[in-house]
């Protein structure tokens, strides 16, 4: 397995692991505290030396996204995560999108510094933290005409805590989309090439055992 393919894994497993915490939030109202906060920090990590840095340098950091992958690759469904596939779609979508906009990556970046302090100063999952975030979202990639139709228990996604929370995972989505296309990712492997990933993605989990 080349290092290339590697990476590739890498950043496409931090897209799944960021749209696989969304469905868990919108359908429950409730994610594992360390997933989110390992998809969460990647907004932060402007130069990274290597692709692995992104996720704090450790492979348990996309643990979940990793297995998420594999199940829909390789098995094509995973009954807890049926929606995560059509965010994982849509997240790549934006993600091309946005990269046409220097004027909205400018705003992006100036306001990702904004909240990085914040996270700072409170926490990364601290209430004004997530706010900033979900902002951030509401007033850059959701101006586009294509929306994520996110599924889940009303009673949940009316919060604003949550529904600040699914912007902020979509948002961390968009930066490992990012990620993945500048290590050769493209969407022919996604939709041709799924069998190459899954492999990568079991390898990869294999050294966490």
């Amino acid at each position: 397995m080349s290092k290339n393919w590697n990476d590739i894994t890498l950043a496409m497993a931090g897209v799944f692991q960021a749209a696989g915490l969304v469905e868990q939030l919108a359908k429950t109202g409730y994610v594992p505290a360390d997933a989110q906060r390992a998809s969460l920090q990647t907004l932060f990590v402007q130069n990274p030396q290597s692709t692995l840095d992104v996720y704090g340098g450790h492979i348990n950091h996309v643990e979940l996204g990793l297995k998420i992958m594999s199940d829909l690759l390789h098995h094509h469904q995973n009954r807890d995560y049926p929606d995560t596939l059509r965010y994982v779609l849509g997240i790549l979508h934006l993600q091309k999108k946005m990269m046409g906009r220097k004027d909205m990556l400018e705003v992006i970046g100036k306001r990702l510094e904004q909240s990085q302090r914040q996270a700072e100063h409170f926490d990364i999952t601290h209430e004004n933290v997530l706010s900033g975030l979900g902002g951030l979202y509401g007033d850059t990639i959701s101006t586009f005409k294509f929306r994520i139709q996110v599924m889940g228990d009303f009673s949940y996604l009316q919060q604003t805590r949550v529904a600040n929370q699914v912007r902020a995972l979509l948002l961390a989505g968009i930066r490992s989309a990012t990620l993945w296309r500048q290590v050769g990712g493209t969407r022919f492997q996604v939709v041709l090439q799924r069998k190459k990933l899954s492999q990568c993605a079991d390898q990869l989990l294999k050294q966490l055992n």
